[in-house]
């Protein structure tokens, strides 16, 4: 992929099957359950040395649901963050949505909501100059609805129709960005 990247362009990550183990019928609710994807703190590393923002915009109605509190949401983000740095990485923000699938609020994957929470608080954002990197249909939607590029991680490497490039995982797709 030759998208000339450089620390003018933002990239947008997904969390759950993209930075860390997701958890089949359940949500990622604590510390204890959060597990970074192998290579993770690797690609987030070359990210930061390419991307001049990186950002991630998770839904989570395990909130809205009650399963679990914005406390814990905050820690796990906390947690992640340290593993991220560490290694030599970043994530300059996180953005959720608690909200209920279907609740129409707009800030929801695929709505635009965190995307333009996201210009919002970083007025250098320009979409055509972003790529979202997701494991959803409401992932790569959401990229689409603002005009990013995108990127489908998917384990088994079956392709998404609307994705622009498709890849096995978080580290092969900055790979193939950089």
């Amino acid at each position: 992929m030759n998208w000339n990247i450089d620390q003018s362009w933002t990239l947008f990550l997904d969390r759950d099957g993209v930075i860390n183990k997701r958890l089949m019928g359940d949500y990622v609710k604590s510390v204890a359950e959060f597990e970074l994807l192998d290579g993770v703190a690797e690609a987030l590393c070359v990210a930061a040395q390419t991307f001049g923002r990186i950002v991630v915009v998770t839904n989570q109605q395990g909130i809205g649901k009650g399963i679990m509190t914005e406390r814990n949401l905050f820690d796990i983000h906390t947690y992640a963050t340290e593993l991220i740095n560490e290694a030599g990485g970043r994530i300059d923000r996180y953005y959720f949505a608690p909200e209920l699938a279907g609740s129409g609020e707009g800030f929801r994957k695929p709505e635009a909501g965190m995307g333009l929470q996201a210009k919002q608080d970083f007025p250098e954002i320009d979409f055509k100059k972003s790529v979202m990197i997701g494991d959803s249909d409401s992932d790569i939607q959401f990229g689409k609805n603002l005009g990013m590029k995108t990127v489908f991680v998917s384990q088994n490497m079956e392709n998404h129709e609307s994705a622009d490039i498709t890849v096995s995982s978080l580290y092969e797709g900055i790979k193939q960005l950089v």
